[in-house]
């Protein structure tokens, strides 16, 4: 059937009247739980894969690889969260052409980016293992990766800004669809070109990048079809792409998202640095730890995307008591999701051993898996607070909060551990301190978001109390 003849716009893109904010905000999660677990997933299959060979430099070297492409691919996570946030207003106010035109100023700065990525990307690998610590063998391995793996620069900012394009829409069954293709295929190439050919951590290098590659081909059709069928159900002008006005708000929101972020990878890049420089086991364990707490994580996060889309649109109404409700909703399904994933883990270490077979990194692994429960009750705090101030496209908040977070509590207390001689253990109490500053420093800002609009002046201007809805 032609994707025309169906003019009518998907459910999804309704908060329907008839619907409990409860039913809307479970039906967005469970596909976008399912869609955020392959991602995860896809990573613990590289970590087995490799964990699995008889040398531990390729499971490092990836480790230490993966660190360069999390600060690089998630400072522009502003393509994605961004786009979702300011999306899922418009669909608020019912202005999708405007919704239309945001897919658009996303994709132009996408491949403007990307093309900058690779053409600096001598300066990037050289820069990094500059500031990287790692054993001779591991940055071997390391810098393998990078090299496979950077040139998918292109297709990951654009499946960012197809992603958080349709999540604003609330279409998550497409997004799941992405997930499974993308990550389908990387377990797929990883098992050919790290077991079968023997590329170790270059094949899986070259498994992500050609993944990444049929994710976008299949996305750029769906994104098509949203694109139809919201243009069926309002056929209102697409808004201007290009123009100054249009384009500063989401430049100025991807600037607030990039440093939140850069402070987010950032931590967890000294975490993995750190690690390297007092062992290579000890870098591989807490290498296996981080994929893990990114399972749990990812876990969380599908209720954390339910919040940043339901969020929006109900901001873009002024709905402040249904944002009340979708708030306490959220956070009891993180962290009640979060708690339930750490005690498993927390009373069968056994899990660990799907990743490993190695007897004296295992070891290290169940030795150290306490204070993964700890990050993870923390963190699923900060997991879904960050999708409603996402959703309330409050970035200006959220970059406060995760600066505050690293420099007063996660910076002093990592910094002992490497250079003050506090060691390894310390370097986890860092990531405690670092989750919890997360929690505790939007909270204190969530208030405020709920508050009644700012009275005017005397010489009748409104006063400017970021965040603020309505």
């Amino acid at each position: 059937m032609n994707e025309d003849s169906n003019p009518e716009p998907e459910p999804e893109l309704e908060l329907g009247e008839d619907r409990s904010l409860r039913a809307r905000f479970l039906a967005l999660a469970a596909p976008s739980i399912a869609a955020s677990l392959m991602v995860p997933i896809s990573s613990l299959v590289d970590t087995a894969v490799l964990g699995h060979l008889e040398e531990l430099e390729p499971l490092a070297g990836v480790a230490l690889g993966g660190v360069i492409f999390d600060l690089l691919y998630w400072s522009f996570g502003f393509l994605r969260m961004g786009t979702t946030g300011l999306t899922a207003q418009a669909v608020g106010r019912r202005s999708f052409g405007e919704a239309r035109a945001l897919l658009l100023r996303a994709g132009v700065l996408a491949l403007v980016f990307s093309a900058l990525l690779l053409a600096c990307q001598g300066l990037i690998e050289g820069l990094a293992f500059v500031l990287l610590e790692g054993e001779v063998a591991v940055e071997i391995a390391a810098r393998d990766y990078f090299q496979a793996r950077i040139w998918a620069a292109p297709a990951v900012l654009l499946n960012f800004c197809v992603m958080g394009w349709l999540l604003g829409l609330q279409r998550t069954r497409p997004i799941l669809v992405l997930a499974g293709i993308g990550n389908g295929a990387n377990v797929v190439l990883d098992y050919l070109l790290i077991v079968e050919l023997d590329w170790g951590a270059a094949g899986a290098g070259w498994a992500t990048m050609i993944s990444q590659y049929l994710t976008l081909l299949v996305a750029l059709p769906l994104a098509r079809r949203a694109w139809v069928q919201t243009q069926a159900a309002a056929p209102e002008a697409t808004g201007s792409v290009l123009g100054v006005a249009e384009l500063l708000p989401i430049l100025r929101l991807g600037r607030d998202i990039w440093v939140r972020t850069l402070a987010l990878i950032t931590a967890f890049a000294l975490f993995t640095s750190f690690s390297a420089a007092f062992s290579s086991t000890l870098l591989a364990a807490n290498a296996i730890l981080v994929r893990v707490l990114g399972l749990a994580s990812y876990f969380v996060d599908g209720f954390a995307h339910a919040t940043e889309s339901l969020t929006g649109v109900l901001a873009g109404r002024g709905d402040r008591k249904g944002l009340r409700r979708l708030l306490s909703l959220a956070l009891a399904w993180g962290v009640a999701t979060g708690a339930g994933f750490a005690l498993a883990f927390l009373l069968f270490p056994q899990l660990f051993s799907l990743l490993t077979d190695q007897p004296e990194l295992l070891a290290a692994v169940i030795d150290a898996r306490a204070w993964l429960v700890v990050v993870l009750l923390l963190g699923s705090v900060a997991y879904i607070l960050d999708g409603y101030f996402i959703g309330l496209t409050a970035g200006g908040t959220m970059a406060r909060a995760m600066l505050l977070s690293f420099g007063f509590a996660f910076l002093p207390l990592a910094l002992w551990a490497r250079y003050g001689g506090g060691g390894p253990e310390v370097l986890w109490y860092a990531m405690v301190a670092f989750m919890a500053a997360r929690g505790l420093s939007l909270g204190v800002a969530e208030p405020g978001t709920l508050a009644e609009p700012a009275p005017e002046t005397e010489n009748g201007e409104t006063e400017n109390r970021e965040p603020r809805v309505g």
